[in-house]
């Protein structure tokens, strides 16, 4: 009996904690609700009374005209995280493995202050950054946004790499150093095929990050190179808003990370981890 009766007791708290999850994940899902389904709707049957309910019929044209308005936008937003994200990854995995492997003068010094460009806000550096890249001629364009995101996306790819680095056998590496192999060779040959799940790790972060960024977007760009995110600022922009624009440009917008966690998410947590179990 009182094994049943324990049993019992934790069965009802199991389901409790289901049902709170259930409750937690319905009310988190409401306002996709909300956005795909005014994405659905005719404009002339959006307002706050009909809020909740189904379109009658799919207006499927509000995907044509935002595809069509972000067409150019969606080409440099792709341009930049691809261009972005490969170079911050490449560069922090040199970092990491130089950081974790080698002995190098200061670099307890040098690890922190690369460290300390994390805590820099965005607002902090906008003036001096608008005139930099006035002055190399890259302001207004994407090459200029990339350089951006590369700077400051160094930081955390070098802490995610040099943590998962750590992992690799010293003996490995000085073993190949014995056989002869150089600085490039120990690293393309060892470290980088072990470094694949630090990798997914670190393009699905640059990847989210900047596909969502907005000031950068916003302020160092021409309207000519202006990646998605402006393009959806725009479309809610304005006194008279047709609604269902702006709800099919956040769906849109929000592909593109959405697949990347779909097809890559489940590395992602392994590869995170990589590094912080010893043993």
């Amino acid at each position: 009996m009182q094994y049943t009766a324990t049993g019992f007791r934790h069965y009802t708290i199991r389901t409790a904690i289901y049902v709170a999850l259930l409750v937690c994940m319905l009310l988190f899902l409401l306002p996709v609700y909300v956005v795909v389904v005014t994405s659905l709707k005719d404009p002339a049957t959006i307002n706050l009374a009909t809020t909740w309910n189904l379109p009658v019929t799919p207006y499927w044209r509000s995907y044509v005209d935002v595809v069509e308005e972000f067409g150019p936008r969606i080409w440099n937003s792709v341009t930049l995280v691809v261009s972005a994200t490969i170079l911050s990854a490449m560069m922090g995995s040199l970092n990491g493995y130089v950081l974790s492997k080698w002995r190098i003068p200061g670099e307890r010094i040098l690890f922190p202050l690369i460290l300390f460009g994390m805590f820099i806000p965005y607002q902090a550096i906008l003036i001096p950054l608008f005139e930099f890249l006035r002055e190399i001629r890259l302001y207004g364009g994407i090459p200029g946004l990339i350089v951006i995101h590369v700077v400051y996306g160094l930081p955390i790819t070098t802490l995610i790499f040099r943590n998962f680095y750590t992992d690799i056998p010293d003996e490995m590496l000085e073993a190949a150093a014995i056989d002869g192999a150089g600085f490039f060779q120990i690293y393309t040959q060892i470290v980088f095929p072990l470094s694949i799940a630090g990798f997914v790790v670190v393009i699905i972060w640059q990847f989210t990050q900047i596909w969502n960024e907005f000031l950068f977007a916003v302020t160092m760009t021409s309207s000519e190179y202006e990646p998605i995110t402006v393009g959806l600022a725009h479309l809610a922009g304005g006194e008279a808003v047709k609604w269902n624009l702006p709800m099919a440009g956040a769906i849109v917008a929000a592909l593109p990370p959405l697949l990347i966690y779909i097809i890559m998410g489940r590395y992602f947590i392994r590869g995170l981890l990589a590094g912080s179990i010893k043993g």
